[in-house]
């Protein structure tokens, strides 16, 4: 390198380094949380030049769902300032989006959180932004799930809703999540509104706990939405004289994982007189998550204690819900004696096929029935559906799509069709209309209810999800992710998609690509969104991504075999030949 050259190079990471040195400055005056100020201190004392770049080199971004990030000091990390201004952001976008109830004082906004490191402190923090900027809020008294912060938002008639967690994340993450007025997380117009204004803070409005209460700006819930939740989920089930008959018959163990979900799944089973047995050391709420690596049902780590538990008991089925219980996870024993997992993509299978089978049985099918579920979600959906007459529509990836989808039919847009159910690959069910996000404690309601009607027909759900290969054909899926940490991660990520994009593949695992779909500017009648996806000429669908709330590309793919002479077996052996050979072709590229 040329003297200029490295002269030049020197004076840029000089400057570089006071600029971040600068900004931990800032940062110091501003956060008022004693331990994430010291944090910082202690950094621009030491010469761990690495972490404090880490830490101010850029801001959390809120993105299109909110922030998610890990716990600290800084401002790319998640802590009471940096909740604050997003928080002030919110609500800056909501005065200017509904002007006229700002000015009558009849804005609101309901708050939820989870189990997580300083999930409580955050909460109170966003509950006093709303409050000094004259905005109610129902905040939550203690843990609770995120589907009841969707449900509700509709109960209270709120304008907004937060929800702090980092879902499934490991422990050292913390999140929040942005609601609208219709119970779902934020989609556009207004998820870049907010963003915009998040973007723009430069003062907080607050006040002080005890102010925001005697104004009546502050009010702490619980029974008054528990109770209505629970009474709700328990209502969307189809045989309540089936489970009040054979109810004894089935016998569940259940984790929660440490998180929000066992005080209503245990409350909503046992009212139905099922037998629950929680595996008692993940019951309680506990953001060190101590026993998990993570804290996510769809990781087969995460159930080793229920399953073991599980086979000591005898169990018909073993349930896990994740911190925030949005997504469900369940394992089933087999022929063999030990207990099968059973995936999101086969979970949305078998509660289809159930639901259905029953509104049809019941004679509440309606004519337009139909379900939603995202473009990464295998096809057989699209199959079982079919076979009741039930039409199956795509979206992009995240339940806000989903519920986007709802809330169109139910105001006559893109036709007039009645929403029955919506899932996505990723252990996410909606089984009612009061919640417009992912429900794992409905989900955990239904399943045990499928569970029995299937055990009445002598069938296990392994059993019935055979029956549905041999009349859909047999689905496989294959999921690859790659993290991308520190500040050159998006840019890797990027340059991955750019070259997918520049010069496609023309085969993957050996198979042509017949089609190319690029949704960046929207496509089909999809929204934009960074993906792209192949479909192979055999049916196989393969679809890149990164993802919107981790450092981290995420690759699908869903592969169909058809069940023919050589029986079930030879085709799943067809289909795990593909995948194979499409995983290989995946990890060249990503660098594994």
């Amino acid at each position: 390198m040329p003297l200029e050259q490295k002269k030049m190079a020197w004076y840029t990471a000089i400057m570089e380094k006071n600029t971040i040195i600068e900004r931990a400055k800032d940062y110091i005056a501003r956060e008022h949380d004693a331990g994430f100020r010291a944090e910082v201190e202690k950094l621009l004392a030491g010469a761990d030049d690495k972490e404090l770049e880490d830490r101010f080199y850029r801001d959390l971004e809120f993105g299109t769902g909110g922030l998610r990030g890990v716990i600290g000091g800084g401002y790319n990390r998640m802590n009471t300032l940096v909740v604050k201004s997003a928080t002030q952001g919110l609500a800056s976008y909501l005065i200017k989006a509904f002007p006229d109830k700002a000015k009558a004082g009849k804005l609101s906004a309901a708050i939820a959180y989870d189990s997580r490191h300083y999930s409580a402190e955050f909460a109170e923090a966003a509950a006093l932004i709303f409050a000094g900027n004259g905005i109610k809020t129902w905040l939550f008294s203690g843990l609770r799930p995120t589907p009841e912060l969707s449900f509700a938002i509709r109960q209270l008639g709120c304008d907004t809703g937060i929800v702090v967690t980092a879902s499934h994340n490991p422990s050292q993450y913390n999140g929040y999540k942005a609601y609208w007025n219709d119970g779902s997380q934020v989609i556009p117009p207004h998820d870049t509104g907010i963003i915009d204004e998040v973007n723009n803070v430069t003062t907080l409005k607050e006040i002080s706990r005890q102010e925001a209460l005697d104004k009546g700006l502050l009010k702490i819930i619980d029974k008054e939405v528990d109770e209505p939740y629970q009474a709700m989920v328990k209502s969307r089930l189809f045989r309540p004289d089936l489970i009040k008959a054979k109810a004894g018959e089935v016998k569940i163990v259940y984790t929660p994982l440490h998180g929000t979900g066992a005080m209503h799944v245990e409350k909503v089973l046992g009212d139905l007189g099922l037998k629950v047995i929680t595996v008692p050391e993940q019951r309680e709420g506990n953001g060190d998550f101590p026993t998990v690596s993570f804290p996510n049902p769809e990781e087969a780590a995460a159930l080793d204690m229920a399953i073991k538990l599980g086979t000591k008991e005898k169990a018909d089925v073993v349930m896990a819900t994740d911190p925030d219980a949005d997504r469900f996870g369940i394992a089933v024993p087999n022929k063999q004696g030990s207990f099968t997992l059973v995936t999101g993509n086969q979970m949305g299978v078998l509660m289809a096929d159930y639901i259905f089978l029953s509104l049809k049985e019941l004679g509440k099918l309606p004519a337009n029935a139909a379900m939603v579920n995202t473009i990464v979600t295998t096809g057989m959906q699209k199959r079982a559906a079919r076979q009741y007459g039930v039409e199956c529509f795509e979206c992009l990836t995240g339940f806000k799509w989903i519920a986007d989808i709802m809330r169109k039919w139910e105001s006559g847009e893109d036709g007039a069709k009645t929403f029955v159910f919506g899932t996505e690959e990723s252990y996410g069910y909606l089984v009612e209309t009061e919640v417009r996000d992912k429900d794992g404690v409905s989900a955990a309601a239904i399943t045990a209810e499928m569970t029995l009607y299937w055990r009445s027909k002598g069938k296990s759900l392994l059993d019935r999800l055979d029956e549905l290969y041999h009349s859909c054909g047999y689905w496989q899926e294959l999921g690859i992710s790659k993290y991308f940490q520190g500040p050159q991660g998006p840019q890797i990520m990027k340059g991955i998609m750019d070259k997918y994009r520049s010069s496609p593949p023309a085969t993957l695992g050996g198979i042509a690509i017949a089609k190319v779909r690029d949704l960046e500017n929207g496509a089909e009648g999809l929204p934009p969104g960074d993906v792209l996806q192949f479909f192979l000429s055999d049916g196989t669908v393969v679809s890149a991504r990164p993802s919107g709330t981790e450092p981290k590309i995420k690759f699908y793919a869903s592969c169909c075999a058809e069940v023919g002479p050589g029986g079930l077996d030879a085709a799943k052996a067809e289909a795990a030949r593909k995948l194979d050979a499409i995983k290989s072709d995946i990890r060249q590229v990503i660098g594994e």
